[in-house]
């Protein structure tokens, strides 16, 4: 088989395709700005820019949720596996973490993509 140069043509479009449709689906232009935290006293947005530790109350104890460096993580929480708290940094626009005994619920918010595309729409 002997390959003609519009094969080559096709091929390389079909590359740039693909890599196109990967920036415009993955690639995000939403600096993240603040953290949401949730739980059964209410939900509160704080600054990503400002140091802080934050003791969350949940129904079998203490949260404790660090915003450092424009990242946030859980360092302290009450549940029996601390799922929440291996999760470790976050720092992307809709990154979260849960803890679901303590009903607790963290997630970096930011500025909306402008195109409308979200992860829920793939």
């Amino acid at each position: 088989m002997k390959l003609r140069p519009l094969d080559f043509v096709a091929v390389f479009v079909a590359i740039l395709a693909v890599v196109g449709v990967s920036v415009f689906a993955y690639g995000s232009d939403a600096d993240p700005t603040g953290v949401s935290i949730r739980s059964d006293g209410g939900e509160f947005l704080y600054p990503l820019s400002e140091t802080r530790v934050i003791e969350v109350d949940g129904p079998i104890g203490h949260t404790h949720v660090e915003i450092k460096g424009n990242r946030v993580r859980v360092t302290e929480s009450p549940c029996r596996d601390k799922i929440c708290v291996a999760a470790g940094w976050l720092a992307n626009t809709g990154d979260w973490t849960a803890c679901l005994p303590n009903r607790v619920f963290v997630r970096v918010e930011g500025g909306e993509r402008r195109d409308g595309v979200d992860a829920q729409t793939f």
